[in-house]
């Protein structure tokens, strides 16, 4: 059975790191503002502006390699830690339809629940977002790598979309974090099952 740990309690655990301890990220986490899918602040008043220590270095990792390669651009953060009472209302609020494709089910838990998964994009020198094709939570096919060639193809993307995300998928495979092929913006630390099977889960 996997532990748990209330959100409450997680800045007293010594697994886990605040974002502002982080150097070289610009932090705007979505789903403690309106602007996300559903619209409204789901973490207030809690503070999610975390991650487990393991991925927290990891992103570390990314950052250099990005600052190396990209010395102008750096990181927007836009979800890490999400709670599992979050991930309920996210999946509450997809109910009956079949958008639910973009969500782990709360039964199984996110990895984002542990700590161990970063939404992501870059910013450019002047602060702005590199153009990905669609935004953040466009929960369309187009915001799926795995179909980034058809895209291309079809004039639905361009060229600097892909490169933007290439640059993107690149510092993260580089620190050891894994896509998906639904969301451009979506990094697992690690291997899921092994998240599950052994890291706390935020409740």
């Amino acid at each position: 059975m996997t532990s748990s740990i209330a959100i409450e309690d997680v800045e007293r655990s010594p697994d886990f790191r605040h974002l502002s301890r982080i150097e070289g990220i610009a932090v705007d986490l979505r789903y403690a503002t309106p602007d996300n899918f559903v619209g409204r602040d789901l973490y207030s008043p809690y503070d999610c502006a975390w991650l487990h220590e393991n991925a927290a270095r990891a992103l570390e990792a990314a950052v250099a390699w990005l600052r190396e390669r990209a010395p102008s651009h750096k990181f927007l953060v836009l979800d890490a830690l999400r709670p599992q009472r979050v991930q309920q209302q996210l999946w509450d609020a997809l109910d009956g339809t079949d958008l639910r494709m973009y969500l782990a089910d709360p039964a199984r838990g996110s990895i984002h629940s542990f700590g161990m998964a970063l939404d992501i994009t870059i910013l450019d020198g002047e602060g702005r977002e590199l153009d990905m094709g669609t935004g953040f939570d466009d929960l369309t096919e187009l915001s799926h790598p795995v179909l980034e060639a058809q895209h291309l193809a079809a004039g639905l993307l361009t060229q600097r979309h892909i490169d933007n995300r290439q640059l993107l998928r690149a510092a993260m495979t580089f620190a050891g974090f894994v896509g998906i092929n639904s969301e451009w913006w979506h990094f697992d630390c690690g291997d899921r099952v092994h998240v599950r099977a052994t890291y706390h889960r935020v409740l």
